[in-house]
């Protein structure tokens, strides 16, 4: 460990920014790959439970410092908005991650960002220019390719929970935009993870199942895996440059298709490749241009807390 602190110490921010973004890119595959591994047993529902009373295990001790401070807030009607759509968004990604391969499942969920472009333009009022509607549309290009043009009973409807899952995990974005005119990071963060855990019980009773003594183990292991994928990419890009180390978030889909192909036996489908690079190639436009644009026509990015 202190050899590594000394490495990171002595290496350039962009390099520093790296390692942790690639550590993020890591431990979601973890959390993805132990999702589907108890998806076999355990609903989504279920699994988004424990999720979120992993993430409201984490700010307890800010709410203990001073509860009334931490629920300030001024638009409370949003705030729930986001955690709503938040606990929806990732019920439905834990839906995709235990019945699709997971290589598709994390392909579709990079187009939260190709759903933000017309978000931006019609809930926020931003500008939005050709280059990026054109690129927008190319990705949703790639999904048709994804999805083969098939919308069978058997791929269509984990397809759809996948392509809803990002729609709503860019408006928990696009409402963290407009949130932090007026509130900071860690009040959206106590809302969102005590409202999310509250939204959660409801659909965790209908699926209710104890947990074995091991399972339980590893439902932990995951709350702990998707915190820490979230805490290191925000390191990272606090360390690094946005527009070198954004790329680097797209490693989930080679992590992704090794581990369904050594512990899945998934075999990746060239077809279905194909429309993951249009998709990966137009999300990584948009993110590019967003960077080199003035700051009053950005979008905001935020990390997936699917996993």
């Amino acid at each position: 460990m202190r050899a590594l602190n000394a490495w990171l110490e002595r290496s350039s921010p962009n390099l520093r920014g790296a390692f942790w973004v690639l550590a993020s890119a890591l431990t979601f595959t973890a959390t993805a790959t132990l999702v589907k591994y108890l998806g076999a047993d355990y609903s989504a529902a279920l699994q988004a439970f424990y999720r979120q009373a992993a993430g409201l295990l984490f700010v307890l001790p800010v709410i203990a410092r001073d509860p009334r401070g931490a629920f300030h807030a001024t638009r409370p009607g949003i705030l729930i908005f986001r955690a709503f759509a938040g606990t929806l968004a990732l019920i439905l990604a834990y839906y995709t991650y235990a019945v699709m391969p997971l290589a598709d499942a994390n392909a579709l969920s990079f187009t939260r960002v190709l759903w933000m472009v017309p978000l931006a333009a019609f809930v926020l009022g931003e500008r939005v220019g050709p280059r990026r509607i054109v690129a927008t549309l190319a990705g949703f290009i790639g999904v048709l390719f994804m999805v083969q043009f098939s919308f069978d009973m058997s791929f269509g409807w984990p397809v759809c929970a996948a392509l809803l899952s990002a729609f709503l995990f860019s408006f928990t974005v696009t409402g963290m935009k407009v949130l932090t005119r007026d509130h900071s990071v860690m009040t959206i963060m106590v809302w969102s993870a005590t409202l999310g855990f509250v939204l959660s019980v409801p659909g965790a009773l209908l699926a209710w199942k104890w947990p074995t003594g091991f399972d339980l183990g590893l439902f932990a292991a995951m709350g702990v895996m998707s915190i820490l994928s979230q805490a290191f990419y925000i390191r990272g890009m606090s360390e690094g440059e946005a527009i070198v180390l954004n790329p680097l978030d797209y490693t989930r889909l080679v992590f992704a298709l090794m581990v369904g192909y050594f512990i899945f036996d998934e075999t990746p489908n060239p077809t279905t490749m194909t429309g993951a690079a249009i998709v990966i190639a137009a999300t990584l436009y948009i993110t590019i241009r967003e960077q080199r644009l003035p700051a009053s026509a950005k979008l905001t990015a935020e990390k997936d807390p699917a996993a």
